[in-house]
C-alpha cells in the first residue's frame, strides 16, 4: 500500500563507513530543525529558501532510491542513517520507510532530541540505533547556542535510556568555541553518565567557513 506521506530530501550520501552507523551507510539529509544553532554545519536544512529545492519523497520512492546498495548494507550490517536538520520531525515518515524497508536495514537517527515526546514514542519501535547531539547539559550554554530551552532534550534522553540500552546510544558532546569550556564538557558528560549513557563522544567543533 503506497504511503501519501512525504518528506523533504536535501541529500542523499552513499557509501559511508562507519561514521553514521554500523557498516556502509546511506545519509538521508531532512529539511527542517527547530534549532539555529550559531556554527551550524548545515544551514541548508533549516533555510527557507532551499525548502522549494527539496525532493519530496514517500517512503517507497526513497527505499527505490536507496535499495541499490542493499547488499552492502546487509553484508555490513549497515543501512540508513536519518540526519538533517532534524530527523524526528520526520518520525512518521520514518516508521512508515521502516514499514516498506523491513528489517533488513539498519536504522539508525541523528538527532539532537529537542522535539515533543511524541516523535521520539513514534521513532522508538522504529529504530536500532540513535546517535544524539547534546551541544551541552548546561541550560544557560544550550540556550546561547541554539536559541532554544534543553527542557525538552533533558526530558527524551531520560525516556530514550529508559526505553533503549545504552549500547544503542551515542551522545555527542562538542566543544564548541566561545560557548564552552573543557569544565563544561566534563560537568556534561558526568551528568550524562549519571542517566546511564556509556558511548559519550567528546570532540572539537570545527566551524566551517560561510
Amino acid at each position: 500500500m503506497k504511503n501519501n506521506i512525504t518528506m523533504p530530501v536535501v541529500s542523499l550520501n552513499r557509501h559511508r563507513l562507519k561514521t553514521d552507523g554500523v557498516g556502509v551507510t546511506t545519509l538521508v539529509a531532512s529539511f527542517g530543525c527547530p534549532l539555529t544553532c550559531k556554527y551550524c554545519i548545515n544551514k541548508r536544512t533549516w533555510d527557507p529558501a532551499m525548502l522549494s529545492k527539496c525532493v519530496h519523497m514517500t517512503p517507497e520512492e526513497l527505499y527505490d532510491k536507496l535499495k541499490i546498495d542493499d547488499l552492502y548494507f546487509i553484508a555490513t550490517g549497515g543501512g540508513i542513517t536519518f540526519g538533517g536538520g532534524e530527523s524526528l520531525l520526520h518520525a512518521d515518515f520514518i516508521a512508515a520507510f521502516r514499514e516498506v524497508c523491513g528489517s533488513k536495514w539498519q536504522i539508525t537517527v541523528e538527532t539532537s532530541l529537542n522535539v515533543p515526546t511524541e516523535k521520539l514514542l513514534t521513532i522508538l519501535p522504529v529504530a536500532d540505533a540513535y546517535i544524539v547531539d547534546i551541544k551541552d547539559m548546561n541550560p544557560e550554554i544550550y540556550q546561547a547556542y541554539t536559541g532554544r530551552s534543553n527542557d525538552r532534550v533533558i526530558d527524551n534522553l531520560k525516556i530514550l535510556i529508559k526505553e533503549k540500552s545504552p549500547e544503542q546510544i551515542r551522545v555527542r558532546v562538542p566543544a564548541i568555541p566561545e560557548f564552552n569550556t573543557k569544565e563544561d564538557m566534563e560537568s556534561s558528560v558526568q551528568i550524562l553518565q549519571k542517566m546511564g549513557f556509556t558511548d559519550i563522544e567528546v570532540f572539537p567543533y570545527i566551524i566551517r567557513e560561510e
